[in-house]
């Protein structure tokens, strides 16, 4: 009796319902990127397989994206702010076009494509998005260029196959990111302590590949002892005009203008700081960019003279030279640091480390902080800078006194009544 009762049951349930207990957790993402050179844009196809209807609903802000002419299966809502795709139980694709040539303020471009190359962000054309899905349920994302004929592709993600897989652990839904080049692209590889790099730039220009190499080989293992396995890849990407004359770092990549110099007279290096922003990769929160951008500036000072590529002399004749240049800065928390602003942090952050050091009687140094950061890997804020050298101390940092920090003040929480 007690037999047949449980099969009635069982019977009872709907099939659908059977299904979904049993459906994989995970749905298929595939994303199709072909090039339009002829008018500087890229055709987008997001093609979604799935049995159960995992992924549910999927949506993306349009104030700040070039994506255009969306069509798609299943339901597609377009308003003026925003995109809401709801693709069908079993998948599905969403299409539409980006224009890809953005010029950063008025002084070059921070994404370029025409008739014989390109160089763009991923985050440029497929736009960050929301899901909403199934609970468990996470993406199996790739994705796939259609170019000319004579074209090839560089991306922060390995290229040997034309299916290029996109792992995020940090996330459920994986989306492409970072830099891309395509184009008739000459590439230099190389595996420097442990991180394999690859140097890509359009053939005909004046970028020094080789050059970048030498340096990385300088600097990469300094780096590997203060934050090990933080870079598994590196891919650079390079380009002379039109594109901004500067250095931009992304996810796993960094662009750096062909005619950029790797180490500039006063012994910056606009590489190595884009390269600790990428080894790092932490962003800041309200007021706090100057610890952001003061790390990366001092750590590239840091990285040059540990690795041998500056000498002990010029290393302290460029941390003068800052500590003139932070004259002309009268705060430190801002909302975007500027040139004399991270100077100034690189001086407090020099500071910092020689007060971890006093009192930790050498066990600790700022090192230490960028380790504990870097784990993280979120939002810093002052306060977070405080809690991890606060509790590598045991008490408060001086240096980090509210007092000795010019701008910061306004910047803190107000306490609750």
């Amino acid at each position: 009796m007690l037999t047949c009762l449980i099969g009635c049951a069982a019977c009872g349930v709907p099939a659908s319902e059977t299904d979904t207990r049993k459906a994989p957790a995970n749905y298929v993402v595939h994303y199709t990127i072909t090039a339009n050179p002829g008018d500087g844009t890229v055709a987008v196809d997001m093609a979604v397989q799935q049995e159960h209807g995992q992924l549910r609903e999927l949506s993306f802000g349009l104030r700040n994206a070039n994506a255009v002419d969306f069509t798609a299966d299943g339901e597609l809502r377009i308003s003026e702010d925003e995109v809401r795709w709801l693709p069908k139980a079993s998948g599905g694709s969403l299409h539409w076009r980006a224009r890809v040539r953005h010029q950063r303020a008025g002084s070059g471009f921070d994404a370029w494509l025409d008739k014989n190359w390109g160089i763009f962000r991923a985050e440029d054309i497929i736009p960050r998005a929301r899901t909403r899905t199934r609970k468990g349920a996470n993406s199996e994302t790739s994705m796939s260029f259609q170019l000319p004929g004579d074209w090839s592709v560089v991306t922060e993600y390995s290229t040997l196959n034309s299916r290029i897989d996109i792992r995020n652990p940090a996330r459920r839904f994986d989306q492409p990111r970072g830099w891309i080049a395509i184009g008739n692209l000459g590439v230099r590889r190389e595996t420097i302590a442990g991180t394999r790099i690859a140097i890509a730039a359009p053939e005909g220009q004046s970028v020094r590949r080789m050059d970048m190499l030498a340096l990385l080989n300088w600097t990469l293992p300094e780096m590997a002892s203060v934050l090990p396995d933080s870079i598994p890849r590196l891919t650079i990407v390079s380009a002379g005009d039109p594109m901004w004359r500067g250095g931009l770092s992304a996810p796993g990549s960094v662009f750096i203008h062909a005619d950029r110099p790797l180490i500039s007279e006063n012994a910056t290096s606009t590489l190595v700081h884009e390269l600790v922003h990428v080894a790092m990769d932490i962003s800041a929160d309200s007021g706090s960019d100057w610890i952001v951008e003061g790390l990366a500036e001092y750590y590239s000072l840091e990285l040059l003279q540990r690795g041998g590529a500056i000498t002990a002399r010029r290393y302290r004749r460029a941390l003068e030279r800052q500590a003139q240049w932070s004259g002309d800065a009268n705060q430190l928390c801002t909302e975007q640091s500027s040139g004399a602003t991270t100077a100034l942090a690189v001086i407090t952050l020099r500071k910092l480390d020689k007060e971890i050091r006093e009192e930790s009687a050498g066990e600790h140094s700022l090192d230490s902080v960028v380790a504990a950061l870097a784990e993280n890997r979120s939002h810093v804020t002052l306060q977070s800078l405080t809690a991890i050298v606060d509790k590598l101390l045991s008490k408060p940092a001086d240096t980090l006194r509210l007092d000795n920090l010019p701008g910061c003040r306004e910047y803190q929480p107000v306490p609750e009544a």
